[in-house]
């Protein structure tokens, strides 16, 4: 079965400002000005909708080519909500993480509702970023 590896690396430049790096390209993480950053890019929570968002339509996009699909466009709206008060250490007894994620999607394609529907369960199987929300996926912290 074939393995790849995917890896990142990531390193704070100032305050909230993070500099990340990955093949040959450059992305940054930051908060908005009202949060303490300087705004200068997404934020780690809406890095994870980009993410989902853009998986969800790169595998639609597989899928519309192995089987010959007559689709034209796929976009995507991602949302949901988090306990803010968990990240800033005022509420130990809830989730940090969302309570919940609606993925809202619009499907350019000459094919019914029920076509739709189970196209994106297809899809939703084999996307790694949703499957990485789905399940628990271990996590190894290691201090060097």
């Amino acid at each position: 079965m074939p393995i790849k590896t995917v890896s990142i690396e990531a390193a704070q430049v100032d305050g909230f400002k993070i500099e990340t790096r990955m093949r040959e390209h450059i992305a940054y993480v930051d908060q908005p000005a009202a949060g303490g950053g300087t705004n200068s890019g997404p934020t780690p929570l809406e890095y994870l909708f980009i993410s989902l968002a853009s998986c969800i339509i790169t595998i639609g996009h597989i899928v519309a080519k192995q089987r010959h699909l007559p689709i034209r466009r796929i976009e995507a709206h991602i949302e949901g909500e988090l306990d803010t008060d968990v990240f800033l250490g005022k509420n130990a007894e809830a989730r940090a993480g969302f309570t919940g994620i609606r993925v809202h999607t619009k499907i350019d394609a000459d094919m019914s509702q029920e076509e739709k529907e189970a196209f994106l369960r297809d899809v939703d199987a084999r996307c790694p970023i949703s499957d990485n929300i789905h399940n628990l996926t271990p996590i190894e912290f290691i201090v060097e």
